[in-house]
């Protein structure tokens, strides 16, 4: 069989115990977080599917009360309640068991997560307007609070109806997920790789996250699949621009994760095995309702009496989750001191080069790495990260930590200065996410899209970060940045040169569209001893 999110194999899969599957320690490292002493499990968190076809719901299909691995919360058929026994789909049913499996052969990333899903069902395609009505239905679903949403499924540039259609950001459906982040505040999580054409849109979009996928190299996921979307060569990059890739040299995977050999349940929640990003993006999905439960374990510590820092509700905000996810992720097999952030593997390209080998580790002008993003996706990595808490630039802030903030063009740069010195040789990380600003062109002005409207592309602010000595104002004296024109994050990941102080600056380059820029942050930093 063929996956919306590429290569799906579905075959009899003998039992991996699950300590040893893509949630465990060979994989994302979830299996962690959902015992003690951390007890994640995505408890009362709600997240979205959206796909072709759905999952069995027990109670409405008959294939539900057969299937015992997956309990979902609603299921829809676009912006309508499901009807019985239509509409299912064994690809659909497989991500969801990524998610919320709930059985001791097939576990998934955060089993009691609300899961709300609905079914596009657009078998002819270019179905981007029911696709879009479809997230946005979605979107809508608990009370309007849906952490994040899983697409693991695409349109075909060749059926996209613009004339010459690329993958400028701009499809119907790329700029619905983009406006739906901004309207919704929910983290859009998309399959990556498309294989020659297959299915791009909408892995161009800007504020949401573009997941590729690796396999294993022995028992640990570390390897990009041949499969996956890009290629590093000149040429091959030239030839595919804006078709395999998006258009002018935008980097848009934000991450990698496992997606080969993973334990999925089917219809009848029978255990099988599949491949593809189709399964790498459920990894994310469910990743977010781990850290969301946790921050709401944390906000009603904190909000008693009024939200007050390290925790308040901006860490439900979807550029936050896109920051802290991105900026925690695997490149390096730390040696033993710290210096590589305790990153636990090393994660290469399909010819084998490192993050390290990359133009995005040489260029400050490239963020990302075209196969990997910022690596591939650790989920207690991204709880260190997370559980550091959010602190303001207008003091000292510690080694590891995040930011909600806003910045201003034509006014000063906000400085995090590191409250302790760093060690020599060690990493920095930080990971600057914001959104590009789409408006839905409203003809009825009931705020919600409907069949036949469109969107208008306001175009994208341009942030930059810069790391520096605490000493020093002049960015021409900074010792690294990321100073992309054309992405919505910019990543650095540079050693510092000796024991110092350092600070971590974000400056308001070009305004695009609003003078007023909101922005999430995320560092980690290594403290020097002495």
């Amino acid at each position: 069989m063929v996956g919306f999110g590429g290569v799906l194999i579905a075959i009899a899969a003998q039992a991996t115990p699950v300590s040893e599957s893509s949630i465990g320690k060979e994989g994302i490292d979830a299996l962690r977080l959902q015992q003690a002493p951390y007890g994640l499990t995505g408890k009362k968190i709600a997240i979205g599917q959206v796909e072709i076809g759905r999952p069995p719901q027990f109670g409405i299909d008959k294939a539900g009360a057969n299937n015992q691995v997956i309990d979902l919360s609603r299921t829809f058929f676009r912006n309508q309640p499901a009807k019985t026994n239509t509409n299912l789909d064994t690809h659909a049913a497989q991500v969801a068991s990524v998610m919320v499996g709930n059985s001791k052969a097939v576990l998934g990333v955060a089993p009691n997560a609300r899961l709300f899903s609905s079914a596009a069902a657009t078998p002819q395609r270019s179905g981007q307007s029911e696709e879009c009505l479809s997230a946005q239905h979605i979107a809508l679903q608990n009370g309007g609070d849906v952490r994040a949403v899983n697409f693991s499924f695409g349109e075909a540039l060749q059926q996209d109806p613009r004339p010459n259609a690329r993958l400028d950001g701009n499809a119907l459906l790329t700029q619905c997920i983009d406006w739906l982040s901004q309207t919704h505040n929910s983290l859009f999580i998309v399959a990556g790789n498309q294989g020659k054409g297959g299915i791009p849109i909408p892995t161009d979009n800007f504020n949401g996250m573009t997941v590729s996928f690796t396999r294993r190299v022995g028992e640990e996921y570390t390897k990009i699949d041949f499969s996956n979307i890009g290629d590093t060569h000149p040429r091959l990059l030239k030839r595919n621009d804006g078709i395999e890739t998006s258009l002018g040299g935008r980097r848009s995977l934000s991450l990698t994760a496992p997606g080969s050999k993973i334990n999925v349940a089917n219809l009848k929640g029978e255990q099988t095995s599949a491949i593809g990003s189709s399964f790498a993006a459920p990894h994310v999905t469910g990743t977010v309702a781990l850290l969301q439960e946790f921050s709401d374990r944390q906000l009603r510590q904190s909000c008693k009496g009024g939200c007050k820092l390290p925790w308040t509700l901006d860490a439900r905000r979807h550029e936050v989750m896109k920051a802290v996810l991105m900026n925690s992720a695997d490149k390096i097999k730390d040696k033993g001191d710290g210096r590589a952030l305790g990153m636990t593997r090393t994660i290469v390209e399909k010819n084998n080069q490192t993050w390290i080998d990359s133009d995005a580790y040489k260029n400050p002008k490239i963020p990302l790495n075209i196969q990997m993003g910022a690596g591939q996706l650790n989920a207690f990595r991204a709880y260190q990260q997370f559980s550091a808490g959010q602190w303001a630039p207008n003091k000292p802030v510690p080694a590891i930590g995040w930011n909600y903030g806003k910045i201003e063009a034509g006014k000063a740069a906000q400085d995090y200065m590191i409250d302790r010195p760093l060690l020599q040789g060690s990493y920095v990380a930080a990971t600057l996410a914001w959104d590009r600003l789409v408006e839905l062109n409203d003809k009825n002005r009931n705020k919600v899209y409907d069949l036949g409207e469109t969107f208008r592309d306001r175009g994208l602010n341009n942030l930059d970060i810069y790391l520096m000595r605490a000493e020093d104002n002049d960015i021409q004296k900074s010792i690294w940045s990321s100073v992309s024109s054309i992405d919505s994050v910019e990543h650095i990941f540079f050693p510092v040169p000796s024991n110092g102080r350092y600070k971590i600056r974000v400056v308001f380059r070009q305004k695009a569209n609003e003078p007023i820029q909101s922005y999430a942050l995320a560092w980690w930093t290594v403290p020097s001893q002495k």
